[in-house]
């Protein structure tokens, strides 16, 4: 797909006084009426101030966790616009509703400049998969379609890729920034290209192997990806996280030379009472016993995995090393985390994704050095696996 074909909501040549629906991603948490974490509404600021700026009628759509199509009190959107209007320093009116007369009265009352956001778009049962005539509902109450989820991107759903049929249609400045920073990684990595992946997921970490593995110079495995590559060999890992199901895709790919593998591990119990370093020696044995897992990368990889991290030009990381939640099996999440935010904005171009990647980084207060934090792990991952993300595509066909 050439990215390069996405225009920039910055590339429009008259905003004023148009109606722009802007599609983020406000899925935040929640902590009873008070938003918990606004990163998300943070990162949509630089887009909705342009826009602002450039006096443009502003529509705000996005959706607040899974309420299946129903309308359920505690994801409506009340608490997300406060909070975004007091980050903002505007006011952003919020509707009951997302479509119909009530909808309409409000747009037709923004003046240039100010901004509503639609009541969760999940609440309407087509949102899901673009069913019925929602996208071309929310198309009519628009005169510009604005993606800027990048979160939300890989989902064909109805303010996603729907909407963008029937609309001239532009990336936001947080989307825009996105793809550049990825394709950047995807197209033309500058090596040492060194790929970091770890977490429960097995099978959302294959694809991007597969994809990546020929542009990298080497890729260094911790979590879930390494037990289940383990058990493959015959290992007896205990209760470690493994998925059999992936147990040929492991050993196809982990096995890889430029793969680099843990040289030990932390063996334990899961709440941290009991655990161990244990040596991994070339051939299969018991790495722990029955009731036990591996729940971290041992002290020997983290300086192995430093060496190469410390020569790196191109940098991306996703996924936990291990049961990072328990200490004291947060040391191996938490050194790679410090490794990455060293090196990177200058020597390399770092990049990382996924909840619990960038909460580790939190956690080491480091996020800053790093040149592009994903705003979506799942979309970050379907982009570094070479799919198509339906979201992007649309803004791309759209101009064609």
């Amino acid at each position: 797909m050439d990215y390069s074909a996405v225009r920039s909501i910055k590339q429009a040549r008259r905003l004023a006084g148009k109606r722009v629906l802007l599609r983020v991603d406000f899925n935040v948490p929640l902590d009873g009426r008070r938003v918990a974490d606004d990163t998300r509404l943070r990162e949509a600021l630089p887009t909705l101030q342009y826009l602002a700026k450039n006096k443009a009628r502003i529509i705000i759509v996005t959706h607040l966790g899974r309420p299946e199509g129903r309308r359920a009190a505690e994801y409506k959107l009340d608490p997300v616009a406060k909070r975004l209007a007091e980050l903002w320093k505007r006011k952003v009116a919020k509707l009951p509703d997302i479509t119909g007369p009530k909808v309409e009265r409000g747009i037709r009352a923004l003046r240039p400049g100010q901004a509503l956001m639609l009541e969760n778009i999940r609440f309407s049962p087509d949102e899901s998969g673009n069913r019925g005539t929602l996208g071309r509902e929310l198309a009519a109450l628009s005169d510009i379609f604005v993606q800027d989820g990048f979160a939300v991107s890989h989902r064909g759903d109805a303010s996603v890729v729907g909407v963008a049929r029937y609309l001239p249609s532009y990336s936001g400045l947080l989307l825009d920034r996105e793809i550049k920073g990825l394709a950047k990684v995807v197209d033309k990595p500058v090596s040492p290209f060194v790929l970091v992946l770890g977490g429960a997921k097995m099978e959302t970490k294959v694809p991007v192997m597969k994809n990546l593995l020929p542009r990298a110079d080497f890729v260094l495995v911790g979590g879930g990806i390494v037990n289940t590559y383990l058990h493959a060999l015959g290992y007896a890992v205990g209760q470690s996280l493994i998925d059999p199901g992936q147990a040929a895709e492991a050993d196809k790919y982990v096995g890889r030379r430029k793969v680099i593998k843990p040289v030990d591990v932390v063996v334990g119990s899961r709440d941290g009472a009991n655990y161990r370093v244990v040596k991994l020696e070339r051939r299969p044995h018991a790495v722990c016993k029955k009731n036990e897992a591996i729940l971290d990368i041992g002290p020997a990889t983290i300086r192995l995995f430093a060496g190469y991290i410390k020569q790196a030009r191109t940098l991306v990381w996703n996924g936990a090393m291990g049961y990072f939640e328990q200490k004291p099996y947060d040391v191996g999440t938490l050194s790679i985390a410090r490794l990455v935010a060293a090196r990177s904005k200058g020597p390399a171009f770092g990049v990382i994704g996924g909840g619990e990647t960038v909460l580790a980084m939190d956690r080491v207060g480091m996020g800053e050095n790093i040149d592009l934090i994903s705003t979506g792990g799942g979309a970050m991952l379907e982009f570094l696996s070479g799919r198509e993300l339906p979201g992007i595509a649309a803004l791309v066909r759209k101009r064609s």
